[in-house]
């Protein structure tokens, strides 16, 4: 029993505690929730820095913490010697069924648990098997256990070979790209423009939806393997892909509610786990993403549902017509088209985190926009030349003037709410570069030993690039010897050679680090600073006069991006790389310049601003969304401009405005700008970004893996063995005057012979005989399954803890077992295990007993047959994945047979993840409780059953002679049609 309740937690889910009464076990759920609370929250104690399971089993049975340390090293030694897929499941010895448990240390320190995930992988051998760290040690990938891993291998490999190259017809849940709008004569699918919401009609509004659903899609048919979808990225700072896959559909539905579009959830679960993203709050905030996500093939199922309910609501909803309504803020449609804008977000941020993903991992998908034409580029120099191999860059004088921000209320285009309200600006002369600062430009600060120079950097900045070891661009891969300076380009499916005319890609603090060294290297005389960053305002400067703010607010065909796919954006007078016209960046001479005589001021790559992201005059939130700009009036995010390649939709809009902390990437570049005059940035707080790196508990952890050598085995206590032999077998002590619970008035006898009543309860439903064999799910030591005996010809048994087992059979062989029953403190009375009347010698013979996994049931039907009833006691909330119990239910069960299932549906982390909960959680967008026994009917009536009855079942469990644990379970009952 102990073994499930900290071997199976320490390898998470898989193989998680899957045990019965164990919810009224000691302590308290009360007291285990606040142990929990303290370890996440880092208290800084011994106790603290020890691995989860090391840490319960010292906490809830009150183990010294070497002890604690001791088992849970055992626990982790068959990880450390077979590897993480080291399992034996289903595996048949003389009679005994084997599914062997382990443990994996917890990894709390994301920059060293995904070391594995930060490096590129230019080969697509057998060297994609292995891994290779910062220490070039090449580890084979299979004897490296993360925490992540538990998510890998679920369905025996079939999801990875479905995942592995082209992406069969199935993946779509929508559209095919080839039956999509945006599908163009070169086979690539591209963005539509920006719809018009003066006049929707439900053509247009499905359209534009096919467009984003397939482009996303699309998208992620470049991950290989399931691998990547449950790989946290190389930073730590936000969830893997998986999320992202199901974080899209998920907000459709919730926001279609909170409008009144929609009345019900698709999958309540899903619409909580999936709802809210991550917002780091710095850049060493790692602790997320330690969690059993949901199967790729549970989330490509539910985005089937989601396609089809969105689509239904176009196609049917009276608020849509086929002749066309106004959609403006206060339409309930609006939430449809804030559904595809933030689609269109996750298109963009997720693919930065595919460029950030091993390259052995990613495959450039069918249908995706092609690299531009530059990057076939294969002579490229590993030592770049102004004038050469990159342009020259010079400073272009612009003349001051006023700039009028914000979108207007009735502007016929979705817009997020932080681009209404206005705000007039007074700008004064500046000078800016020409085009944005190109690789080679970059990397002439890199060679010079920019990254090594400490004076180019703030503190905040100095920090970042400590931590993350940064020495040049993240995109920049070395592809020569150690000090050559020389590298390749990671786009973001492929390397190509270094494009060293396209736009850098750096992050703000890497942007001002370089500015900072040009003006050292120019030996510019203004002192406050030569050179700095663009603003908002300034950027309106920049653009092209036929596309700019006045121009779009005078014809809402004047903002390009409503009028123009992407297939169409590089063309003519005001071309750009924009709305996904390539997948990649392209030479900042490219396109024509702006009015101004700027390169780029549109798409190609969004450009940092030292402006703090921040609200106009009359700023208000739209209540469907109310917290999407909100959090990040903080003066920790910094506003980006212009867009890049894969910038479409609003976020290709001159109205945009977005933001990315200072030590983020996103297809994000910088230009030199220089002025006499103060920027004209809007600041909410000083610092404009220094400063900024919160205070970290320097309280050194103490060595938690520091132990005597002690082999004992911790997991199978005599302790916890007594405590099931007196719960199921209540006779004990008879003899010995010992009784099972101290007399007094009113005892709660009733709640005593738990397994026996369990067995009775089947009985007393009257299952059709057809083979008169029963199952006993989670039989602990046996007293339930001895009780079946003495009304069926035949009772199959089994449980995850070895122990339990052995005992069960001891008791079956009529041998003598002592236990102790505790009185007080360190006093206890030795009694003998007695069974209960009726249990004579032909009825234990009809018991097989066996060690099993109750989530493996499905596999084992094949072995152990069929039944007319199955128990499973005080179980199910203790599974790691109860679903696929419940899913082995009707491959075990007779038609007319009954299941019964008794449960407290106590559900905790620890034992189960919560996206395997079948409820007890609010419903994300109503608040309204979801409740376990719901889910659990909708699930056994799904396979086949109806419930034939309920009630509620007390038990008592003895602690001493005057605590015990009172339990009430629902006890529910399933008869198979």
């Amino acid at each position: 029993m102990l073994a499930r309740l900290s071997t199976r937690k320490s390898f998470a889910t898989s193989f998680a505690p899957q045990r019965m009464v164990a919810a009224a076990r000691w302590p308290s759920a009360d007291s285990r929730s606040r142990s929990t609370v303290a370890h996440a929250s880092g208290t800084p104690a011994s106790s603290a820095s020890l691995p989860g399971s090391a840490q319960w089993l010292m906490s809830h049975h009150h183990l010294p913490n070497s002890a604690a340390v001791s088992a849970y090293r055992r626990s982790a030694k068959a990880v450390s010697v077979r590897g993480p897929y080291a399992v034996s499941t289903g595996t048949r010895t003389a009679s005994t069924f084997s599914v062997t448990p382990m443990g994996n240390s917890r990894k709390k320190d994301r920059s060293k648990s995904t070391a594995a995930a930060s490096v590129f992988e230019e080969e697509d051998d057998e060297d994609t098997e292995n891994y290779v760290n910062e220490g070039k040690t090449v580890v084979d990938a299979k004897a490296h256990k993360e925490e992540w891993m538990i998510n890998l291998g679920r369905d025996s490999g079939k999801i990875d070979a479905w995942l592995t190259g082209p992406r069969p017809d199935d993946w779509w849940t929508g559209p095919h790209p080839t039956n999509c709008p945006g599908f163009c004569s070169d086979g690539a699918l591209r963005s539509l423009p920006l719809p018009n919401l003066s006049n929707v009609t439900r053509a247009a509004a499905k359209e534009y939806f096919d467009n984003s659903w397939a482009l996303y899609e699309t998208m992620f048919a470049g991950l290989k393997g399931e691998d990547p979808f449950y790989r946290p990225p190389v930073h730590g700072l936000r969830h893997p892909q998986v999320f992202y896959y199901g974080h899209t559909p998920c907000l459709y539905i919730n926001k279609l509610r909170v409008s009144g579009v929609l009345d019900k959830p698709v999958n309540a679960y899903f619409e909580s786990i999936f709802e809210v993203g991550v917002d780091e709050m710095l850049w060493d905030d790692m602790h997320k993403n330690d969690m059993l996500w949901p199967t790729i093939a549970e989330v490509h199922e539910y985005r089937k549902q989601v396609y089809e309910t969105v689509v239904h609501a176009i196609e049917t909803h009276e608020a849509l017509s086929d002749d066309g309504v106004l959609v403006n803020q206060d339409h309930p449609f609006w939430a449809l088209f804030m559904g595809f804008e933030h689609e269109r977000i996750h298109l963009e941020t997720s693919s930065v985190l595919f460029r950030e993903t091993p390259l052995h991992l990613v495959q450039t998908p069918k249908h995706w926009p092609p690299l531009h034409p530059s990057a076939s580029r294969t002579s490229m120099p590993s030592h770049p030349e102004e004038g050469v191999d990159f342009p020259s860059n010079k400073m272009i004088p612009v003349a001051g003037s006023s700039v009028d921000l914000g979108k207007p209320s009735d502007f016929p285009s979705y817009g997020w709410d932080n681009e209404y309200g206005e705000r007039l600006v007074d700008v004064p002369d500046f000078d800016a570069s020409e085009h944005m600062i190109t690789n080679g430009e970059y990397w002439h600060f890199v060679a010079d030993g920019g990254y090594r120079n400490r004076k180019y950097w703030c503190d905040d900045s100095w920090a970042w690039k400590t931590h993350r070891n940064m020495k040049w661009p993240f995109f920049w891969q070395p592809c020569g010897p150690g000090g050559s300076n020389e590298y390749s380009l990671r786009t973001i499916f492929e390397v190509v050679p270094m494009q060293w005319d396209w736009p850098v890609d750096v992050n703000y603090y890497e942007a001002m680090a370089y500015c900072r060294w040009k003006a050292e290297k120019d030996g510019s005389s203004n002192v406050q600073q030569p050179y700095r960053l663009l603003t908002e305002a300034e950027h309106h400067l920049l653009r092209t006069k036929e596309h700019n703010l006045a121009a779009a607010r005078e014809d809402p065909a004047n903002d390009k991006v409503m009028v123009t796919p992407g297939e169409q954006f590089p063309n003519g007078p005001t071309g750009a790389n924009l709305n996904l016209a390539y997948s990649s960046q392209n030479p900042v001479g490219t396109f024509p310049s702006s009015t101004s005589g700027h390169k780029d001021v549109t798409g190609n790559a969004w450009e940092w601003t030292m402006d703090h992201f921040n609200p106009l005059e009359n700023f208000e939130v739209h209540h469907v969304y109310e917290d999407f700009s909100t959090p990040c009036f903080d003066g920790k995010h910094s506003s980006i401009v212009g867009g890049s390649f894969i910038s479409t939709g609003d976020e290709a809009s001159v109205f945009a405005r977005f933001h990315f902390r200072p030590h983020f990437l996103q297809h994000s570049g910088f230009r030199l700008v220089t002025s006499e005059e103060e920027a004209p940035a809007t600041h909410l707080f000083p610092g404009n970004f220094s400063g900024q790196v919160a205070a970290r508990d320097e309280t050194a952890a103490a060595d938690a893996l520091s132990s005597p050598s002690d082999d004992s085995n911790v997991y199978e206590t005599d302790a916890l063995r007594d405590m099931y032999l007196g719960l199921h077998y209540p006779s004990s002590g008879t003899d010995e005057g010992v009784k099972p619970i101290l007399p007094h008035e009113n005892v709660p006898e009733y709640g005593l012979r738990f397994p026996q009543r369990v067995a009775e309860l089947l009985c007393a439903l009257k299952p059709e005989r057809v083979n008169n064999r029963a199952l006993d799910i989670g039989c602990a030591v046996g007293g339930s399954s001895f009780e079946l005996a003495k009304h069926f010809d035949h009772v199959e048994a089994f449980d995850f803890s070895a122990s339990f087992i052995e005992t069960a059979k001891q008791m079956q062989s009529g041998s003598d077992i002592r236990f102790n029953v505790p009185i007080e403190a360190d006093i206890k009375a030795e009694v003998i295990a007695k069974h209960e009347e009726g249990v004579i010698s032909d009825v234990l013979k009809k018991a097989r007993f066996f060690t099993g996994d109750a989530c493996q049931l499905q596999q084992y039907s094949g072995e152990i047959g069929t039944f007319d009833g199955v128990v499973m006691s005080n179980l199910l909330c203790r599974l790691p994945d109860p679903v696929a119990c419940l899913d082995g239910m009707p491959s075990v069960v007779n038609k007319g047979g009954v299941v019964v299932m008794v449960t407290p549906f106590s559900w905790l982390e620890e034992f189960t993840p919560r996206s395997k909960w079948l409820g007890g959680y609010p419903d994300p967008v109503s608040g309204d409780p979801i409740y376990s026994k719901d889910i659990l009917r909708g699930v056994m009536e799904a396979r086949g059953f109806e419930q034939i009855h309920e009630e509620e079942m007390p038990l008592l469990i003895r602690e001493h002679q005057r605590k015990y644990q009172y339990i009430v379970s629902e006890a529910t009952a399933w008869r198979k049609l």
